[in-house]
């Protein structure tokens, strides 16, 4: 994997190359192998690279034979082979990797190049002849791509961190985003948490001619379902793409494995891999010492079965040092907590290989999370009884139930009142959200809910559900997660973690063909009864024991609860309590705090929420931090 950075001035003046290689050497995690950089009038471009393919001659910035089409480029393409021999003959090729290919597509199918590659990419083409730049990132959003805008210049980068080391810039942050980021943990696309910098939305790609700069939307997955195949020829049809997701990501000239928690996502990638593999398929997982959060003995009993070459750690986490640490990759306040186990888990795992496979995006396209199982159940309530109904029962029975959070979520009444009340993007809207409504408006300060005057991040959701183009409720929500949860949350985490110690993830359940081909999968085949994954799962049985494809799912996390009580009590309480910012309440803040201390209410994921907010004020918000 690699990271790309450079800058257009829109007026042709002179550029500093320096200036290109610092933006660049600030990314040298995501590519510690080489470096380069391309400079012209008005234009520079940077590369950090992580030698996956074509060792010898993949340097980068690329061109063409003329020299006048150059590219910088992040990702990879695992059809480059069937469009190189599409283009024989017309061009000449100088490199045996996929950054070329992307060069000669573009000159060949200016409008429809990007849409013809399959795989994982961010790049920049620069067009000197047209003076045209173009910034494309992949359908799903696996590798960042972010950019800067004034009325003088564009700059681009894989992370913000290299942008903001050009320096010269508008670092004002975003309210909208700071509103967005204490209900969901992330920030959605397009927006970042400054007000200048964005997002290349995925499935997209920016052309820049001058000042002009259009936005094109190149891919988008439909929900369209196929009923005439029966339950045995989908299974047939999955296998199918499945394998040949995970074949042609074998593509390599460094040491591969895989990610194995022993879920069924990952349990399922590496059983293909080892069909497929004529060795020993290299694992890695880690273990901890606390068993509610520790899931190495069931990977340890897939390795067995599998018989891979497993590499196997318990981790003590050095909580501090590595908070710290994700705060920086991180660049705008994220506050996942998986990100520390994904952390250590790729931090292993570099230890044998230098590609992973990755069971993600089984949830997202087979409905595996439990929280659709409550939706789809929520929604069937919501359809037998009227909303005026429903909002004049539920609404105060949300109010009068008890908060449980120690409890199984069947039993949070109070949660479920509180949903129904609502239609149904904001009940789903309600179950995403770290601070739900009545929370979120305590939270927030004076100055910061003035000032978003009528903007709520439920918009967001509103916004991506109405685009879905079905009616299915379950397919709409899988949409909604697909444009946000997955995209900012799931392949942010996988990309920062992974690129801090230089390890490339690719994720065969995220292949675009495999992804259209399941968005046609009845919605019935997904979700059975309680059960999710139902044909994943049904697939999967000749592959992987049973226990394995039917043991209750476990989150990748850390015991944040304890954690605050203990193990980083007083680091926390410095920033949560003892310091302030323009955008939370401190007295909401210290309200939670106690609650949390006094084990009235579980407050952990709230609480690291602030804490990572607080974190990243600390490290980055004080070049922009007003209101």
């Amino acid at each position: 994997m690699c990271g790309i950075c450079g800058f257009l001035y829109f007026d042709n003046r002179p550029v500093d190359s320096k200036l290109a290689e610092r933006m660049s050497d600030v990314q040298k995690h995501r590519g510690p192998d080489q470096s380069g950089v391309y400079s012209g009038p008005g234009i520079a471009l940077a590369h950090r690279r992580l030698s996956i393919i074509d060792l010898a001659s993949g340097r980068q910035p690329l061109s063409n034979e003329n020299e006048k089409v150059w590219i910088t480029y992040n990702g990879e393409i695992y059809n480059f082979e069937d469009l190189n021999r599409m283009l024989a003959g017309k061009h000449r090729f100088r490199t045996r990797c996929d950054t070329e290919t992307i060069v000669h597509l573009y000159e060949q199918y200016p409008e429809d190049f990007v849409s013809m590659l399959r795989g994982m990419f961010a790049f920049a083409v620069w067009d000197e002849s047209a003076k045209t730049l173009i910034l494309a990132r992949d359908r799903v959003g696996k590798k960042p791509l972010y950019y800067y805008l004034d009325n003088e210049k564009l700059v681009f980068a894989s992370e913000i961190k290299s942008l903001l080391s050009h320096g010269n810039l508008d670092l004002e942050i975003d309210q909208q985003s700071v509103s967005d980021y204490i209900s969901l943990g992330y920030i959605p696309a397009p927006k970042s948490i400054y007000r200048r910098i964005r997002k290349v939305r995925p499935g997209h790609y920016l052309k820049v001619t001058g000042q002009n700069v259009r936005e094109i939307c190149y891919w988008d997955i439909r929900f369209r379902e196929d009923n005439h195949p029966t339950e045995a020829e989908w299974i047939e049809q999955f296998l199918e793409q499945f394998e040949e997701a995970i074949r042609i990501r074998f593509m390599s000239e460094v040491p591969l494995g895989a990610f194995l928690s022993g879920g069924v996502d990952s349990s399922a990638v590496v059983a293909m891999m080892s069909r497929i593999m004529d060795q020993p398929v290299r694992t890695a997982t880690i273990g901890f010492n606390e068993d509610k959060f520790d899931e190495s003995g069931y990977a340890r009993e897939i390795a067995k079965f599998l018989q891979t070459d497993h590499y196997e750690r318990t981790v003590t986490p050095d909580k501090i040092g590595v908070i710290e640490k994700l705060v920086w990759h991180y660049d705008e306040p994220y506050s996942d907590s998986s990100a520390l186990p994904t952390y250590y888990v790729s931090k292993v795992a570099r230890e044998c290989v230098t590609v992973a496979l990755s069971g993600d995006g089984g949830d997202e396209n087979f409905a595996g999370y439990r929280r659709y199982l409550f939706d789809v159940r929520e929604n069937k309530v919501r359809r037998m009884l009227p909303y005026g109904f429903r909002k004049w029962i539920f609404g105060p029975l949300g109010m009068l139930y008890p908060k449980m959070d120690w409890a199984p979520r069947v039993f949070r009444a109070r949660s479920t009142f509180q949903s129904l009340s609502y239609d149904p993007v904001e009940g789903y809207f309600e179950t995403m959200s770290i601070f739900r409504r009545d929370d979120k408006a305590q939270i927030l300060s004076r100055d910061l809910t003035a000032g978003l005057k009528d903007y709520s991040t439920r918009d967001v959701f509103r916004s991506h559900y109405n685009s879905a183009g079905t009616d299915d409720p379950l397919s709409r929500i899988q949409y909604l997660d697909i444009k946000t949860y997955l995209t900012d949350d799931i392949l942010t985490k996988v990309d920062r973690a992974s690129m801090a110690v230089s390890l490339e993830v690719r994720c065969p359940l995220l292949d675009h063909k495999l992804m259209e081909l399941l968005a046609r999968m009845p919605s019935s085949l997904k979700l059975r009864g309680s059960t999710g994954k139902h044909l994943f799962k049904k697939a999967m049985e000749s592959y992987l024991p049973g226990n394995t494809i039917n043991r209750t799912k476990m989150g990748f996390g850390v015991p944040l609860a304890e954690w605050f009580r203990s193990g980083i009590r007083d680091f926390a309480r410095a920033y949560i309590i003892d310091r302030e910012d323009p955008f939370l309440s401190g007295s909401f803040i210290s309200k939670i705090w106690k609650q949390h201390q006094s084990g009235v209410r579980d407050r952990s994921s709230q609480l690291w929420n602030v804490l990572m907010f607080r974190l990243w004020m600390e490290r980055f918000g004080t070049t922009g931090g007003r209101l």
